[in-house]
């Protein structure tokens, strides 16, 4: 039996705020650094906290989900590559604590320094780091990673690299990283960028897709086998350099991480349920308690376990894209929001409950407050009073139904919200003043079975409303390719959101996204003010500024009507083989990146 979860992260909490109200880290060499105070662990730790160092090594963990790949280089636009490759293959200067807001530990560097301002950062690479094939980790691999990513890699890494005024060795495993701007963060993201080996790509195109170059890393797991259409397979190294690290303790556990690929959601968990697979996330609280009484169950081969978190909701629904003419006018998405029938939908699927997102951050201390903004958010968010969606200051919050099918009050309302934005009923059918239909067309990845099923109980009501939807269902390259290039009037959107955003939500909400392809700015979001916000949180000097500003932010994008909104749960549930464990003590993040299969072992 575990022990009491829910008081284990009343302790971790403690911890949290212990943290963020420390003194500021000292410009000196240090094992460690945090966005705000001073790092938990001392420099002699044994591992981290939610880290069993006595894990024994051994054994197998095997995922399934749905799609398939065409890529084995995760660090650019082009192709598709597997989570395995960038989650498991490569490591960074820094590693990430999920058990702190934002604070990394030495991990291929021993040290780290900044300046008071955070305006520099520099990083000494260990002596003994190697990468897989036996070489060593050296400041030139680091320089070539860093500009290569920054110029020619994903749209996640230019933002940063940007920031950037000079990168110089400054010693035989030293560099340093001298910024052109005042964000704090900088000198955390670049601890937390992947070092590629520079000699691989010396004749190599780095942005061109595909499968005939198995990429070298320096982290304890290699490529060792894979099929584009079925499986990837990770073997752990016995010679990887770092598994004495106290970082490293208690992690990288299982001989093989291995991911089989399958056609869709529904084929996913009968590979499940048949022992194909020996770990499945659960997501729809009905099916958690109705459909897992199957054989391997009863026997007690499968268990099941509820591991909670602190973290943000994030937003999880149907995105609407203001880039398309239909969906400009704010009136038009709240009154999407509004025929959107959560707590009908919400009974008929999950058996109502789990909770709606109310807003980007709820669910944390950076979610915002129900009713008028006050004290400082206020003050942030007044000076664009003028530019702000409807209800940002004032309050905004998500329409309720009585429950039943028909919504009718909602629909009432949706209808008088389209009619102030030029759209009648005409002959049953939704148009405009010039006789143009609202149609609209919603892009869904072939396989995403609960989604569909959602999105035919919503669009009943749009028929009621005179609109016309069709439904495009396509596989994940295609899914991929017209995401990237916002080609879509509506799509199912999810984006989990950390306690520690920063830059990275430029590249979510930034105007830059609007035509630039690859971001995560699927709705075309153009807000001035909610890029203040965003800088807002990068120069915060302090923890209550920095709340300030993100439950401003949270305010803005909540208001702005974007996303029609559905359920989320303050846990996951995971049903796995009974012989993979997990620590007692959870991180703050729960079952988020750094858990399964990270801190996981198989015991018999």
């Amino acid at each position: 039996m575990k022990p009491n979860y829910f008081q284990i992260l009343h302790v971790g909490l403690a911890a949290f705020l212990l943290v963020v109200g420390a003194s500021p880290v000292t410009a000196e060499p240090s094992h460690a650094i945090a966005m705000y105070g001073d790092p938990v662990l001392p420099p002699d730790f044994v591992s981290l906290p939610y880290a069993n160092p006595d894990a024994p090594k051994g054994g197998r963990i095997v995922f399934a989900q749905p799609g398939s790949f065409d890529s084995l280089n995760p660090h650019i636009l082009k192709g598709r590559a597997p989570w395995a490759v960038r989650a498991h293959v490569f490591e960074s200067l820094m590693g990430r604590s999920y058990d702190e807001p934002f604070t990394l530990y030495g991990l291929l560097a021993e040290s780290v320094e900044a300046g008071a301002e955070r305006k520099w950062v520099e990083f000494t690479l260990r002596p003994e780091a190697r990468f897989s094939d036996g070489s060593p980790v050296t400041v030139q691999d680091v320089m070539w990673s860093f500009e290569t990513l920054g110029t020619q890699g994903h749209p996640r890494y230019e933002g940063a690299w940007k920031q950037v005024e000079t990168m110089e060795q400054t010693g035989p495993r030293s560099v340093r990283f001298t910024f052109n701007s005042d964000n704090r963060e900088l000198a955390l993201l670049m601890g937390l960028r992947p070092i590629l080996k520079k000699s691989q790509w010396d004749t190599r195109e780095f942005g061109e897709s595909g499968l005939d170059l198995v990429p070298i890393g320096s982290s304890p797991y290699v490529i060792d086998d894979f099929d584009p259409a079925r499986f990837i397979s990770l073997k752990r190294n016995p010679d990887y350099w770092g598994k004495d690290l106290g970082f490293m303790r208690g992690q990288a556990n299982f001989d093989e991480i291995r991911y089989d690929f399958y056609g869709d959601g529904d084929i996913v968990f009968e590979a499940f349920k048949s022992g194909a697979a020996n770990t499945y996330r659960e997501g729809n609280a009905a099916k958690w308690d109705a459909q897992y009484d199957f054989p391997r169950v009863r026997s007690g081969e499968i268990v099941k376990s509820i591991v909670p978190h602190q973290r943000p909701s994030g937003i999880k629904g149907f995105v609407m894209n203001s880039r398309s003419s239909v969906f400009k006018d704010w009136r038009v998405r709240a009154a999407m929001i509004h025929a959107f029938n959560f707590e009908y939908i919400n009974e008929t699927i999950t058996g109502g409950v789990q909770p709606r997102i109310k807003s980007y951050f709820s669910n944390s201390v950076l979610g915002k407050s129900d009713g008028p903004a006050q004290g400082r958010v206020r003050e942030l968010l007044l000076p664009y009073a003028d530019e702000l969606p409807p209800g940002t200051i004032e309050g905004y919050a998500l329409p309720v139904s009585d429950g039943s099918e028909r919504n009718r009050a909602n629909l009432r309302t949706a209808t008088r919200l389209l009619e102030d934005a030029g759209w009648q009923v005409q002959d049953g059918i939704l148009k405009n003043a010039d006789g143009k239909v609202f149609t609209f067309e919603i892009l869904l990845s072939q396989g995403a079975t609960e989604t569909q099923t959602i999105f035919d109980l919503y669009s009943a009501a749009l028929e009621r409303l005179g609109i016309v939807a069709t439904v495009s269902t396509v596989d994940s390259a295609q899914y991929r390719e017209r995401t990237n290039t916002y080609d879509f009037d509506m799509a199912f959107y999810l984006r989990g959101l950390s306690l520690s955003p920063g830059s990275e939500q430029y590249l979510y909400w930034g105007s830059d996204g609007i035509d630039k392809p690859g971001t995560r700015n699927w709705m075309g979001m153009d807000s001035p003010p909610a890029e203040a916000m965003i800088e807002a949180l990068l120069t915060a000097d302090s923890q209550q500024d920095f709340r300030a500003a993100a439950k401003a932010l949270d305010r803005i994008l909540t208001a702005g009507r974007y996303v029609i909104p559905i359920w989320f749960a303050d846990y996951s549930r995971l049903a796995h083989a009974r012989q993979l464990q997990f620590p007692d003590r959870l991180p703050m993040y729960g079952d988020w990146i750094g858990f399964q299969p990270d801190v996981w072992w198989w015991e018999e």
